[in-house]
């Protein structure tokens, strides 16, 4: 298994010849999480419109994309780290790129703000605690549900 080096946070882009390094060690990786971030934004803005947020409701939208983005961590990490070894680039542009564009848990918190007032409080804390608990779960559920498969496949010898 490749682990990843993380990215120098002591090299100053504003000296070119730190910045030329950089991207000539971290030029794919950088590539592939741009990439991935914006195709995972692209689908998150395609559930905001499936699932439009009105003012004083339950944020559906928001609540569905980030809960399914935890189950969906959940699985990738297993899938990649206990059960196959994937190319270098394929963690960060799924883990770091695509479902770090997908989630979007800086609009949760404005949302709840939104709803901290007089007639939906309640909404606001059904949101807040709704979406952790259901966010955890889905991550314990997504990682349970990947090592029983791969278990499945071990035990009857169709691992690949």
């Amino acid at each position: 298994m490749h682990i990843a080096e993380a990215i120098d946070p002591d090299v100053d882009l504003h000296i070119p010849g730190q910045r030329r390094e950089l991207i000539r060690q971290h030029g794919a990786v950088l590539a592939v999480i741009s990439l991935g971030g914006g195709l995972g934004a692209l689908a998150r803005y395609g559930i905001t419109q499936l699932l439009p947020t009105r003012p004083g409701q339950f944020p559906w939208g928001t609540f569905v994309t980030n809960v399914s983005d935890c189950f969906a961590i959940g699985i990738l990490m297993v899938l990649i780290t206990e059960i196959w070894s994937a190319h270098r680039l394929v963690r960060p542009f799924l883990g770091v790129g695509f479902l770090g564009g997908f989630t979007t848990f800086s609009t949760y918190t404005l949302e709840i703000r939104g709803l901290l007032q007089p007639g939906t409080a309640t909404i606001a804390f059904a949101y807040l605690s709704g979406t952790l608990v259901c966010a955890m779960l889905t991550v314990l559920t997504g990682v349970t549900l990947a090592r029983i498969t791969f278990l499945r496949r071990t035990v009857r010898g169709d691992q690949r």
